[in-house]
């Protein structure tokens, strides 16, 4: 009995946090080892479902970096990094495009409707609702940067109940382009700005933003964050996902969170708790 008094206070104490999200978009950058592990991607699939069925309105943008270079690897076409982003050639994009797409996209779909979410897949091509530009074509080749982001695509699948889960592929403006491969932290922010998001979430393979003695940080503001990256203390991988963070705030997201993807339930232990467990970024 004791065990199901317990149970039900955990309930209550989510409550609050449960009517202060109701019916708020929450962005979700999917990636990490949360998106490899097959027991972590179960346990995403059912935070995502909760949410969904406590009326949050979740909108998930997926990575798939590592599986894109196995296969290159397997098929024998050379693939290089250039300050840690892929150089994307035309036979890259192709095979990029097919991972991202096809293979991690559908199932991560078909995963969140056998758990009972109405999850689509779609990519920035559909409906060209993502439109990029070339980030510096003689460097990084299609490698992209978005210009234009149609929320009224993604707005009305979620008025019809459906979870998008995006592939970060992008359009190109000219006929028969083969569109862009787009970092999937900024793609995550750039989404989150244009469809008016109360936050976004990045899952990694990190707890959060670390001090220098590596303990963490739970609250920073943007001068914090722009303070630690001067002094060091942000570095390597953590600046990309910092500065899609702060990209997001500036276009009026009220909170980005860096959470630890390896934690079971660590979407609803961020959300539904009132210590969370990674980093928030407000302005």
């Amino acid at each position: 009995m004791q065990k199901k008094i317990e149970t039900v206070k955990t309930l209550l104490d989510a409550l609050p946090f449960i009517k202060e999200f109701n019916k708020e978009i929450v962005v979700i950058k999917y990636g990490g080892s949360a998106q490899t592990s097959p027991q972590l991607k179960e346990k995403f699939a059912e935070d995502i479902l909760l949410m969904y069925l406590v009326g949050i309105k979740p909108v998930i943008i997926h990575g798939g970096g590592k599986k894109i270079t196995e296969m290159l690897d397997a098929l024998d076409i050379d693939t290089t990094f250039i300050e840690g982003q892929r150089v994307t050639t035309k036979e890259v994009m192709r095979i990029a495009e097919m991972i991202l797409s096809g293979e991690i996209n559908k199932e991560i779909v078909s995963l969140l409707n056998l758990h009972g979410a109405k999850a689509i897949g779609i990519s920035g091509k559909d409906a060209h609702f993502i439109s990029a530009k070339a980030k510096n074509f003689g460097k990084w080749g299609l490698t992209g940067n978005i210009t234009d982001v149609k929320a009224d695509v993604i707005l009305k699948l979620i008025y019809e109940k459906f979870v998008p889960v995006i592939a970060p592929i992008a359009a190109g403006n000219e006929m028969g382009h083969p569109g862009f491969n787009i970092n999937a932290d900024l793609c995550a922010s750039q989404v989150a700005k244009a469809i008016g998001a109360n936050k976004i979430i990045f899952l990694t393979d990190t707890p959060g933003v670390l001090d220098n003695d590596k303990k963490l940080l739970s609250t920073l503001t943007k001068t914090d964050v722009e303070a630690l990256k001067l002094d060091g203390t942000i570095h390597g991988g953590m600046v990309p996902k910092v500065d899609a963070c702060l990209e997001a705030i500036d276009g009026g997201v009220a909170k980005a969170h860096i959470i630890d993807g390896r934690l079971e339930h660590s979407l609803l232990l961020e959300l539904f708790t009132s210590e969370g467990i990674g980093t928030q970024i407000i302005k």
